[in-house]
C-alpha cells in the first residue's frame, strides 16, 4: 500500500470516528420520537444511498450499543427495493406473521414497550436483496445490543465482591462472559463477510444467537439486579428478543439454511480465504 493510500485510509477512519461520535451523541440525547428526524438531519439518507454498507453497520450497531431506536429499518428495505426512503411497508416476522414498524405513534407490542411495531394482517413477499439488506442491518443492531449487555455484566462482575473477592474472579462467571464474547465476535465476523442472500441469512442467524446467548449469560452474571426496572439490562434483552424475530428468527433461519444445504447436497463457499 502506498503512502498516499495509507494517508487516505487514515483520514477516512478519522472521519468515520467523528461521524460515529456525532451519531452516538444524537442517539443518547434526542428523544426517541424525534430520533428518526435527527438522523435524517445528520445525513442518514444520503449515507444510505452513497455508502450503504458503511452507513448500515455504523448506524445500526450504535442503535444497539446506545439502546436507542428509530424506524430506520424501513429505509434500508425500501432503498434495497428501489423505492423512495419514506413511509413503511409490512415486514415478515417469526411464526409466519407480518408487522409494520410505524414512524410515529404509540408502542404496539408488549415485548418492547418503546417500539412502535404493530401487527399487520398480511404482506407481500419482499425482494430477496431487500430481505438480505434488512437482515444485515438487524444483525448489526443485535451485535450492538449484545456488546452493551456484555459490558453491563462485565462492569457488575468487576465491581461486586463475594467472599472477599471480585465476582469476576470466579471461573463460572468468567466462562459465561467469555462465551458471550466469542459468540458476539463470531457474529460480527459473519456480518462483515456477508455479501449475498445466504451470507446475510447466516449473519442474521448468528447475530440472533449471539444476542440470545448474551441475554442468558449476562442475566446470570447480574443476578437479581438484572431483573429490576432500574437496571438497563432488561431493556436490551427485550430489544434483542424483538429484533431476533424480525425478518426471521435465529431458529427459523438456521433451519432454512439447513434445508437449503440438504436440497443442494453441498455447502457453498461463503468466504474466500
Amino acid at each position: 500500500m502506498t503512502d498516499a493510500a495509507t494517508v487516505a485510509d487514515a483520514a477516512q477512519d478519522q472521519e468515520l470516528a467523528l461521524l460515529g461520535d456525532a451519531l452516538r451523541g444524537t442517539m443518547t440525547s434526542v428523544p426517541a420520537h424525534e430520533l428518526g428526524s435527527a438522523l435524517a438531519d445528520l445525513g442518514w439518507g444520503d449515507m444510505l444511498i452513497e455508502m450503504p454498507d458503511v452507513a448500515i453497520s455504523l448506524v445500526f450497531r450504535l442503535l444497539g450499543e446506545t439502546g436507542a431506536h428509530a424506524p430506520v429499518i424501513n429505509d434500508v428495505v425500501l432503498h434495497a427495493t428501489g423505492l423512495p426512503i419514506a413511509g413503511t411497508l409490512p415486514l415478515p416476522y417469526a411464526g409466519g406473521r407480518w408487522v409494520v414498524w410505524e414512524r410515529t405513534g404509540v408502542a404496539g407490542t408488549s415485548l418492547d414497550e418503546e417500539i412502535t411495531l404493530h401487527a399487520a394482517a398480511t404482506g407481500e413477499a419482499l425482494d430477496p436483496s431487500a430481505v438480505a439488506a434488512g437482515r444485515r442491518a438487524l444483525g448489526w443492531w443485535l451485535v450492538g445490543t449484545s456488546r452493551t449487555m456484555l459490558s453491563l455484566a462485565r462492569t457488575h462482575a468487576l465491581d461486586r465482591t463475594q467472599f472477599g473477592k471480585p465476582v469476576a474472579s470466579f471461573q463460572a462467571v468468567r466462562h459465561r462472559l467469555a462465551e458471550t464474547l466469542v459468540a458476539i465476535e463470531g457474529a460480527e465476523a459473519t456480518l462483515r463477510t456477508a455479501n449475498d442472500d445466504l451470507g446475510s441469512l447466516l449473519a442474521k442467524a448468528a447475530a440472533g444467537k449471539a444476542a440470545l446467548a448474551a441475554a442468558r449469560h449476562c442475566q446470570q452474571v447480574l443476578g437479581g439486579i438484572g431483573f429490576t426496572a432500574e437496571h438497563d439490562l432488561h431493556r436490551h434483552i427485550r430489544r434483542a428478543l424483538l429484533l431476533d424475530g424480525l425478518l426471521g428468527s435465529a431458529r427459523e433461519l438456521t433451519r432454512e439454511a439447513g434445508a437449503l444445504i440438504r436440497s443442494t447436497g453441498s455447502a457453498p463457499r461463503l468466504v474466500h480465504l
